[in-house]
């Protein structure tokens, strides 16, 4: 049996080495770790400054209780570093907790569980395992917590001493994939950041709300589409990233045409327009899948399904399925949000030009699984407020 659990450590660690970006590796750490230890429930805080920031979690029990297709929702919040609350005592003293049952915790203890989560979702946290995401320079990025161990009729445990020893490995693991995957999205973010000094829409909320309105729509239709779950989850996260560049060219168009507040004229649009193909020439020469497709949605992700955008005035499913999928995201969050030019519309109207530029600017089927997966979209938005 030990031999098995090392051996899945090490599948696991090659797993995870491979994947890029920050929230699609959170989701595959917490489901590899709760397989591992059998838990049904997790969660995943990061560290920022001096708080615990609530970026992951996972519940078959809550998630069994949802309609097909939608997600369990994360309200986020944030945990100070003290030895107040179990996460908070694991963070400050890089040591491990394993508590078989949390509403039995010592009045002599410094650390105290919150019931509210439970109280609101009808859920019952009992046994709970708690580690430290520590770097190899001992460095603590975060801290991963398991809830409900589960024994083979499915009946909730403690989870067992031995399993200690391996959740100190399994978060070392964790912890390398994660500080990687931190420092590209890092990188990103500071390529966003020159984009938005010349156009102040281009900020990091709004590239992060379409990588994610991008991964989440991609994810739908591929599921339809019949793509198989491993594409899928290589395919998620590529886009992730590569959707959060779509507009990088526009570091190369004026700020005098980008932040005016009124109509432009021909000339002015021409050259915005001029971005798309600018933001494909950072990734000339390229040919990993990530550049590829980097590449695909800074050139293409104007166009339109009927052949009326630009660059190129491709058709129809001429135009990359990455740009189609970046399509729908980019003009979402534009239409929600404040712009130079307007105010942000309410839903109901963003909506409906989303469902109105089906089979027009839009890939139809794209348009479909929009708004049948819109109540996550919805929560992507409230994560990303700003």
């Amino acid at each position: 049996m030990r031999h098995n659990k090392l051996q899945y450590l090490i599948t696991v660690g090659l797993e995870l080495s491979e994947i890029r970006d920050e929230d699609v590796l959170l989701d595959k750490v917490l489901r590899a770790a709760r397989y591992f230890f059998a838990a049904d429930a997790g969660s995943i805080y990061i560290k920022e400054k001096n708080s615990l920031l609530f970026r992951c979690a996972q519940n078959d029990t809550l998630s069994s209780r949802l309609p097909p297709g939608r997600k369990l929702g994360i309200t986020t919040f944030s945990l100070d570093i003290n030895d107040k609350s179990v996460a908070g005592y694991v963070a400050s003293t890089g040591e491990p907790l394993n508590i078989p049952d949390v509403y039995a915790i010592s009045p002599s203890a410094p650390y105290s569980f919150g019931k509210n989560y439970d109280t609101i979702s009808d859920y019952h946290t009992e046994s709970v395992l708690t580690a430290p995401l520590k770097t190899s320079r001992d460095r603590i990025i975060g801290v991963i917590q398991l809830i409900n161990a589960k024994n083979a009729s499915g009946k909730t445990i403690e989870f067992a001493p031995s399993d200690e020893p391996f959740v100190r490995h399994f978060a070392n693991i964790a912890a390398a994939a994660i500080e990687r995957a931190q420092l590209i999205r890092t990188t990103i973010l500071r390529m966003i950041s020159m984009a938005e000094l010349r156009d102040p829409t281009e900020t990091a909320t709004h590239v992060n709300r379409v990588g994610a309105y991008s991964m989440e729509i991609y994810e739908a239709w591929a599921r339809v589409k019949g793509v198989a779950p491993s594409e899928i989850e290589r395919n998620k996260d590529t886009l992730r990233l590569a959707a959060m560049l779509h507009d990088v060219g526009k570091i190369a168009v004026s700020d005098v045409i980008l932040k005016k507040p009124a109509k432009l004229t021909d000339e002015e649009f021409s050259k915005i327009k001029s971005h798309s193909e600018a933001g494909a020439r950072l990734f000339d020469d390229c040919d990993t899948e990530m550049e590829v497709m980097s590449r695909d949605i800074a050139l293409c992700h104007h166009e339109r399904w009927d052949g009326k955008g630009y660059p190129k005035g491709l058709k129809g499913e001429e135009i990359p399925s990455a740009a189609r999928v970046v399509a729908v995201a980019d003009v979402y969050d534009a239409l929600s949000t404040r712009r130079a030019y307007k105010e942000a519309f309410d839903e109901k109207k963003s909506l409906d030009i989303i469902r109105d530029g089906a089979g027009s600017h839009f890939d139809p089927s794209l348009v479909e699984v929009f708004l049948e997966n819109f109540d996550n979209i919805r929560q992507i938005a409230d994560r990303y407020k700003g």
